[in-house]
Parts: C-alpha cells; structure tokens; sequence
C-alpha cells in the first residue's frame, strides 16, 4: 500500500485525474484504447468533474463500474447515472460506456451476461479507482454476504458477482477481487480519519477476517495506490 495523504478533497480530487489520465494516456498511445473502472456514490464526484476535462482522445476510453445497485438507470441509487451525469460529460461525454444494470437480464444470469458484455474491454485495465465503506468493503464486496469468500479469492476466475448489501437497495453486482486485480494502476480514494484508521489497521490484519478491505491491501501486485483526505 502506499498512502498519500492531501489537505482537501479539491487537492486530491486533481492528483487522482492527473494520476488517471496519464494512465490513461499510456493504455492508449500502447494499444489504441484504454479502459477505466470506477466507483459509484457520492465521493468520487470532485474527482469525475476534473478527470472529464482532462485532454484525452476519450473516444478512444472505454468506462466502466466497479459495481452497481441493481436498480435501472432511472433510479436515483443508480450508479451508472451517477457516472453518467458527473463523470461523461463535456470531452468526456465521447467516451464508451458500459454499464453494469440490464433490466432484461434476470438477475441469476447478470453475473456471467455482464461479464461477457464486458469482455470487448482492454485488459487488464488501464486505471481501477474503488472507493471503501465504513465496514471495510471496497467495490460491492460487503462483509457478512456468503459468497464474499469466494468473491475475495485472487486465485477465483475473473468476473462478476451477485452481493447483498445491508442497506437498501441491498442487491448489488461487482467485479470481484479477481478482476478488478486484472489493472496497471489501483487507486483506492479515501477520506475521513475513521476511515484511514480503518485502513491502516485492515493492513495489518490477514485476508479473510473483519475487514473485506485487508484482502485488497495483502496484495502484492498492483500495489494498492490509497489517496485519502481528512
């Protein structure tokens, strides 16, 4: 893990898109396209509303979420039209989005359907940026689900998983630890003291017990880039 520490979220907000965009930038000017996953909720707003004007060829991006409440687009708990209003805007607005909601797929097929959807992607991702809960999960990987085990495994098969949150609206859909492993660069954006002691003592703890967040951190390869303000 390597932590940095900024006084605000406007300072960190313009370092995480400058450290995004230029992963970007790399994935393109290698392979003609880079691809990104991001997070949902209300944190990583100031970050979205600086990395939109970054000066890409964003028609050459694809974007992604690192998980989604099961709910469509219309919902006001939609992560994809979190993204689409904060971050697919101005230059950004040319980028290639996928979401990870499809009302037409039952919910016991989503997993393997969303995976496949996901698939035209460049991988490994250029850039994956998580946020982290109170609780310790990153992504949709929540503590207490009974397939969190499964979910966390490094060794599992990349995809999707379906997860039960404990707030509403509890169904959700992530990537598991697996792939969202499969990037060159893994930020994980951070704010407010309880967290970062969180953090700080998941880092120390084994994969596996109180905190989801322990099993991101044991990873060797890619380091865990943490950005946090207080």
């Amino acid at each position: 893990m390597i932590l940095q520490k900024f006084a605000g979220i406007e300072a960190l907000a313009a370092a995480l898109a400058s450290e995004v965009s230029i992963a970007l930038g790399a994935g393109i000017a290698s392979r003609g396209r880079a691809s990104l996953a991001v997070p949902g909720g209300r944190t990583p707003a100031p970050f979205f509303q600086v990395l939109r004007q970054m000066p890409l060829d964003w028609q050459a991006v694809d974007v992604t979420l690192t998980d989604e409440r099961w709910v469509p687009e219309s919902d006001p708990a939609s992560n994809a039209a979190l993204v689409r209003a904060s971050l697919l805007q101005g230059p950004a607005a040319a980028a290639r989005f996928h979401p990870l909601h499809e009302p037409s797929v039952a919910e016991a097929d989503a997993p393997a359907h969303i995976w496949q959807a996901l698939q035209p992607l460049p991988r490994p991702f250029d850039a994956v940026v998580l946020g982290m809960g109170e609780d310790g999960h990153f992504a949709s990987l929540f503590p207490g689900d009974p397939g969190l085990r499964g979910a966390l495994d490094p060794r599992a098969a990349a995809g999707c998983v379906m997860m039960q949150a404990p707030v509403a609206p509890r169904r959700r859909i992530s990537l598991n630890l697996a792939a969202l492993l499969q990037t060159r660069r893994l930020f994980l954006l951070v704010s407010g003291a309880a967290k970062r002691a969180l953090l700080l003592e998941a880092g120390r703890a084994d994969p596996g017990d109180r905190w989801p967040v322990s099993a991101l951190l044991a990873q060797r390869q890619p380091v865990t880039e943490v950005y946090w303000t207080p």
